[in-house]
């Protein structure tokens, strides 16, 4: 997927989200921005949402996701060993993942008792 990544020129196509469904992105930006929002309106200290996001971007392979939310966390504060450290628990959920749903071949390939 990255070999289709442009940060600047892929963001001209938002124009079709403004154009074709403006209700839908206004609605989603503010809950993106709600979801974001500064660290007094907020549970979770901004950072971590960051770290969070990066992680699940890391996760889902997105790399847009992880263009932003890395720079996004850097500007919230957190630094490499932080960063580093969300890449190692998108790693480990990723792997635990496989583990936990590689038991359903065992199930699966169990004989059906009739």
């Amino acid at each position: 997927m990255s070999d289709y990544f442009d940060r600047e020129a892929d963001k001209t196509y938002t124009k079709v989200y403004k154009e074709q469904t403006p209700d839908i992105l206004q609605a989603f930006a503010a809950f993106d921005s709600a979801v974001f929002a500064s660290d007094d309106k907020r549970a979770i200290p901004l950072k971590y949402r960051e770290l969070i996001a990066l992680a699940v971007g890391i996760t889902t392979q997105c790399v847009y996701c992880i263009d932003a939310h890395s720079q996004k966390a850097v500007a919230a504060g957190a630094d490499e060993a932080e960063l580093a450290e969300a890449a190692w628990v998108a790693t480990a959920i990723r792997a635990g993942g496989g583990f936990a749903h590689g038991r359903l071949a065992f199930k699966l390939a169990e004989p059906h008792q009739h």
